[in-house]
């Protein structure tokens, strides 16, 4: 079986920007050899002073991911900071890898810049050096392909590039993993820009049905649009890019309707609820089915833990060998 890694900060609950990822990551349980970790060292990369929630978060999000159906049995499930060999190889991997290559991933800057602007000050080596970081966690399993977003990509070349460097100055050791894209590489907020709590535009992956009705009423439509039967432009309406995905298979006609003014933005919106709630009510119901089982989710990582201490310790007697040698 091919290896596959990936991971996530662990922000709390998630929401609906993330199910298509863990749609992914499930489907990949059946034919890869996974491993799926709770990235709490990146999270200290930009909230390194708001860490008492971090316990909490981890719990919320492994939470949703077994919700989702990553399964334990299939899936090595464990917390980064658990491991401590991916420390161990960033630092490595720090000691060969150009600081060029670091300061060029496009996210970088951007990332620095927007953070600024809401009071952060994240110009910092960890923050600079979390790619890397990046290439570590996915090398120590050997991957050889990686779930991941567009925006996510550079540092996967970056992983790539790692990797070849290590390989020709010591030893061929590591794979250059590929990147496996989600079917829904980006989901929008409720109001058009990215998805994200912080922009509180978001749909979280367990809301009740009143939450999620509410959310959607408060979707951008088409600003140009003022009565039911004028003629209305899909392209540019957030609901429309829903059922692109919710409804795939009516999409052609809304699309006709809308253009027609035969259907209001109202009842287009009442659509989109019911189709959520199909694909959100078995998920609040296995999560709530877990979050009965007291130390379930603990159990779940710890074991984890074990298995990727031991697949992680395999790879280090191997990088430890050839670095010293």
């Amino acid at each position: 079986m091919g290896i596959i890694v990936s991971g996530m900060r662990p922000t709390g609950k998630l929401h609906l920007g993330h199910l298509y990822v863990l749609e992914n990551w499930v489907k990949l349980q059946k034919d890869y050899d996974c491993h799926y970790f709770v990235a709490d060292w990146h999270a200290l990369s930009t909230t390194f002073e708001e860490n008492s929630s971090m316990k909490e978060n981890t719990r919320q999000m492994v939470t949703d991911w077994l919700a989702v159906g990553i399964d334990p049995e299939k899936s090595v499930v464990f917390v980064q900071s658990d491991v401590l060999s991916h420390a161990e190889l960033h630092l490595i991997f720090s000691m060969i890898t150009p600081l060029s290559w670091l300061e060029r991933v496009p996210t970088f800057k951007d990332q620095i810049h927007q953070l600024k602007e809401q009071g952060k000050d994240i110009n910092t080596y960890g923050f600079l050096g979390y790619p890397l970081l990046q290439a570590a966690d996915i090398l120590m399993y050997k991957a050889d392909a990686v779930p991941v977003g567009e925006d996510q990509l550079p540092h996967l070349e970056l992983c790539r590039e790692v990797a070849r460097r290590f390989n020709y100055l010591y030893r061929p050791i590591f794979p250059e993993p590929q990147g496996l894209l989600a079917r829904v590489p980006l989901l929008p907020g409720i109001d058009g820009r990215k998805m994200s709590k912080s922009y509180q535009n978001d749909i979280a992956i367990g809301a009740e049905p009143e939450v999620v009705k509410e959310k959607v009423n408060a979707m951008v439509t088409d600003p140009a649009r003022i009565r039911k039967t004028d003629p209305g432009h899909p392209e540019v309406c957030i609901v429309h890019q829903y059922h692109s995905i919710y409804n795939a298979d009516k999409l052609s006609e809304l699309e006709e309707d809308c253009r027609g003014g035969k259907i209001g933005c109202v009842a287009c919106k009442k659509l989109l609820v019911a189709s959520l709630e199909q694909v959100m009510a078995p998920i609040r119901e296995r999560r709530a089915e877990i979050l009965k089982r007291p130390g379930y989710v603990e159990d779940v990582l710890v074991q984890g833990a074990v298995q990727a201490r031991q697949k992680a310790e395999e790879t280090m007697k191997e990088v430890r060998q050839v670095v010293s040698a």
